[in-house]
């Protein structure tokens, strides 16, 4: 099994991509974002929205986090995700813009929208808190280089089951939100 080695970098300019996609989604006629492909799937406000609850969950995480890590003068430019982690963040991944495994949604990560009410205010203020979330991610990934990310885990979303180091969980959470652009990419096709 090769190695996953991540750095800062790849994931900003990752994050920087997603970000200018979601910039450019947020121009789109409410009708398009607010239309799914059928009765069961979800539309790509809903997709936005899911995507806000998940991040939400680990803003505490991360905040907490970060006032246990120590300092260093400079940190590793890169870090090899353990082996469970590797799997975990994988089974995220969209590879070759397909997504690998369809997965049910846990309830507790369900958008619960009354898509006849969506006027376009309510669809800025999704798209608004997406870009404030994310900009909190960026903003970690970058505090990330000037700590020991080596010193703290943080719990999943899902529970114990899974926890990560930093770098680990920038790059679960990146492949989680490109995997939904994916989504994004299949609604609107």
């Amino acid at each position: 099994m090769a190695s996953l080695i991540l750095t800062s970098e790849n994931q900003i300019q990752r994050l920087n991509h997603i970000l200018h996609k979601v910039k450019s989604l947020q121009e789109l006629d409410a009708s398009r974002l607010t239309t799914p492909p059928h009765s069961k799937a979800w539309n790509v406000v809903e997709v936005i929205a899911h995507l806000n609850i998940a991040y939400g969950i680990y803003i505490p995480k991360l905040d907490e986090a970060f006032t246990k890590l120590p300092d260093v003068d400079f940190g590793a430019s890169e870090f090899k995700a353990r082996a469970w982690q590797k799997i975990v963040i994988a089974g995220q991944r969209p590879k070759n813009g397909v997504r690998k495994w369809k997965m049910k949604t846990l309830k507790r990560f369900e958008p619960l929208l009354d898509n006849q009410s969506l006027t376009q205010e309510k669809i800025d203020a999704i798209f608004e808190v997406f870009f404030e979330r994310h900009a909190h991610l960026k903003e970690a990934i970058l505090k990330s280089r000037n700590k020991d990310v080596t010193q703290v885990k943080i719990t999943s979303a899902i529970g114990p089951i899974v926890n990560f180091y930093l770098p680990e969980c920038f790059e679960f959470l990146l492949c989680h939100l490109e995997r939904h652009m994916v989504q994004i990419d299949e609604i609107l096709g």
